[in-house]
């Protein structure tokens, strides 16, 4: 019994003080897989597109259009979308299980399709999955947030 009350302060001060890259290999490594797929959704790199999107990927944009692995890449490399702009507001990550990592905030978005132009702030909400020992990938599901100039 008196290994409880040393645990519970162990635990609180984990979820207290969250964890940065520079404090955990794994946080770090996924940090720096998001970055990668940031910079091949900007460049529109198919094989660097391939390699960090997992095959399973479900991406669920802010307009409610849903593309695969297949239909993202393609539209990326093909530059039907263009990425100009991509900054985010706010990043956290927490791992519910393992090899799963949930990616949540909000990000500062800039494309160009060919119905226009987006400048949004998103909400978003992501999922990873290591594979293979790699993170990829997964999932991606967001919403428009208001700016501080729309009514709420």
């Amino acid at each position: 019994m008196k290994a409880l009350p040393s645990f519970l302060v162990a635990l609180a001060a984990f979820t207290w003080f969250p964890l940065h890259a520079a404090d955990d290999p794994s946080l770090a490594a996924l940090t720096a897989a998001d970055e990668a797929r940031v910079a091949a959704m900007k460049s529109g790199d198919r094989d660097k597109l391939t390699a960090i999107f997992s095959d399973d990927l479900r991406y669920a944009h802010s307009s409610g259009v849903v593309d695969t692995k297949s239909s993202f890449t393609e539209v990326l490399a093909t530059k039907k979308t263009k990425y100009v702009g991509y900054d985010y507001v706010e990043r956290k990550f927490t791992f519910p299980a393992p090899d799963i990592a949930l990616m949540t905030g909000s990000t500062h978005v800039r494309t160009f399709t060919i119905t226009g132009e987006m400048d949004s702030i998103l909400g978003y909400l992501a999922v990873w999955r290591k594979e293979n020992g790699q993170w990829r990938f997964l999932a991606w599901q967001s919403c428009k947030l208001p700016t501080a100039t729309e009514p709420k």
